[in-house]
């Protein structure tokens, strides 16, 4: 008696942010775009399935103690480049690199190839977006045109892979994987199959081949990597290149990293000449810091291994609005209503009816809770109309009780702070320091003991 096939289910993928349907539908119901869901056909599960069919053959197992060698490591020339990547580029790594549009990441990778080069590596640039005639253009504009560097322009996947075959490169950067199309795949260059295929293809060809390839992304509207996050998962790091448009500061930040530390942060400043490295951020995001104000707090955080200075500015103002506004930017906004709710419920200080306006200098990111005491202190600074010390670091946790929790790494925090010419620090009162440094520390165990002591009220 014949058994029935099983017949293959169908898939309905948005082709915007990749969540799947069982049916097709208009609209996409995890982001809203309208047209993008398309039909894919499964993948064949082969003549063998189920555990009746031939066995393949067994893998190799070894103890968990057993102890490997370090991955060899290659500089790229760019030393906050390879500070993000661990140390270097890793031979047979892929890596991930998204980032807004016009942000700086062809030229980032541009440079990176380039200094690679000039040390003695193979380094091809393959350009699916631009012209080969476009990125030598580039390359002259940032004094690059000598680089030994070999230049692609090409979309098929296939004829990438031979090309890279052929010339076996140390590395060889892919701009963009939205560009990238296979024969294998009946789709259009860009939709979720499209790429997660690419994906796949460039990460194996790298393992097998020991090549590192570096692949641009393109960024959605919420500033996520377009396309599956299967690709996140596929590649061995994922670097993110931020900053904003008005400012010459840009941070590139690694938020996966499987040979080496994760959150780790390179700072570039963009020039006519291109990114220029930056070996001391903290210096450069206060450089423009001028007299004591009010609604300034400097934070002594930290991102990946470096402690990193930042300037938080606030402003408080009546407002004419039903809802009084609430703009931040650079910080996480729920954390923020979250001090202001600490604030008004802890200490007495209402802020409704007041506009609250909240900045990080330079287009500098701050996620850690490390930077509430911060916040509330330029918040507090900016409503009370009064200037913090101009010598003053701040941080420190704040909880929902309006108590004060240590934060690790402190000691790194104020050597940073003391280099840069700090002699004071507020910080929470259970925080443990080995050594100060010889700066003064005003130790505050909650919210309350703060305002009264630091601005005289509460």
């Amino acid at each position: 008696m014949k058994t029935a096939m099983a017949r293959p289910v169908t898939s309905f993928i948005c082709q915007e942010c990749g969540a799947t349907h069982k049916k097709w539908a208009g609209r996409c119901d995890a982001c809203g775009a309208w047209n993008t869901v398309v039909e894919e056909a499964p993948l064949s599960q082969g003549p063998g399935r189920g555990l009746g069919a031939a066995k393949g053959k067994t893998v190799p197992l070894t103890p968990l103690s057993t102890l490997e060698p370090p991955p060899p490591r290659t500089s790229s020339g760019l030393v906050e480049f390879d500070r993000v990547l661990g140390g270097g580029l890793v031979p047979g790594s892929a890596i991930l690199v998204g980032g807004d549009p016009g942000i700086g990441k062809s030229t980032l990778l541009l440079q990176a190839a380039s200094a690679l080069a000039r040390q003695g590596s193979h380094a091809i640039y393959i350009s699916g977006e631009e012209a080969s005639a476009q990125v030598r253009m580039r390359a002259h504009r940032l004094g690059l045109a000598e680089a030994p560097v070999r230049l692609g322009a090409e979309t098929a996947l296939r004829d990438i892979l031979t090309t890279l075959d052929a010339e076996q490169p140390d590395l060889a950067v892919i701009d963009s994987i939205q560009t990238l199309w296979s024969d294998t795949v009946e789709a259009a260059p860009g939709s979720v199959s499209q790429v997660r295929a690419s994906a796949h293809e460039l990460v194996t060809f790298a393992k097998k081949r020991g090549v590192a390839i570096i692949i641009v992304g393109h960024v959605t509207k919420d500033g996520q990597i377009a396309g599956p996050r299967v690709v996140e998962h596929m590649v061995d790091t994922v670097l993110y290149f931020e900053g904003e448009r008005g400012h010459q500061f840009r941070i590139l930040r690694a938020v996966k990293n499987r040979f080496g530390p994760a959150d780790e942060i390179g700072v570039f400043e963009m020039t006519g000449g291109g990114l220029a490295e930056v070996a001391n951020p903290s210096a450069l995001f206060l450089s423009e810091r001028g007299q004591p104000s009010p609604g300034s707090a400097v934070f002594a955080g930290i991102e990946g291994t470096r402690p990193v200075l930042t300037e938080i500015q606030a402003l408080v103002a009546p407002s004419t609005l039903a809802s009084p506004r609430r703009t931040v930017v650079g910080l996480d906004s729920g954390r923020v209503s979250t001090i202001l709710a600490v604030l008004e419920a802890r200490c007495g200080i209402p802020f409704a009816g007041l506009d609250v306006f909240l900045n990080v200098a330079g287009g500098m990111r701050v996620n850690e809770p490390a930077a509430d005491l911060a916040i509330a202190a330029a918040l507090l600074s900016a409503r009370e109309d009064s200037a913090l010390p101009a010598d003053c670091v701040t941080f420190g946790e704040i909880s929902l009780s309006g108590a004060l929790r240590p934060v690790a790494q402190a000691e790194n925090r104020l050597k940073e702070a003391q280099k840069l010419g700090f002699s004071q620090a507020i910080i929470p009162a259970s925080q443990k320091i080995e050594g100060a440094g010889g700066m003064r520390l005003d130790r505050i165990t909650d919210l309350t003991s703060f305002v009264g002591e630091i601005f005289g009220a509460g």
